[in-house]
């Protein structure tokens, strides 16, 4: 088992549920969290050598460059709206992500079986 694998698939998904989390109870706490884990994500995917390594990046760059500022327009200005909206915007790369590594999983077993 691939244990750097696990563990940015690990925060991938944690990311994508914090976020969700947020959605279900907008307050500054829950997106901050869903910042802070997805930044994490983001870090450990800077690592990662497969052949989607670019777009998870990207994938997550895109989820981060939707959180932090949710959580500022949240925080500063208080618009909840925007905020969540903002946060739709995370969780749709998330999913992208999440997407790309089940791809990749699936490509790297098909060259296990060779």
């Amino acid at each position: 088992m691939d244990w750097g694998k696990v563990t940015y698939i690990f925060f991938s998904l944690m990311s994508l549920t914090t976020t969700a989390g947020f959605l279900y109870e907008p307050n500054a706490v829950a997106l901050f969290l869903a910042a802070g884990v997805n930044v994490i994500s983001t870090i450990l995917k800077i690592g990662v050598k497969n052949l989607l390594a670019a777009e998870l990046l990207a994938s997550s760059l895109v989820a981060d460059l939707h959180l932090i500022p949710a959580f500022m327009v949240l925080t500063f200005i208080g618009d909840e709206p925007m905020a969540t909206s903002l946060a739709i915007g995370a969780v749709v790369a998330n999913i992208f992500s999440i997407a790309l590594a089940l791809i990749e999983s699936a490509k790297s077993q098909d060259k296990d079986d060779y």
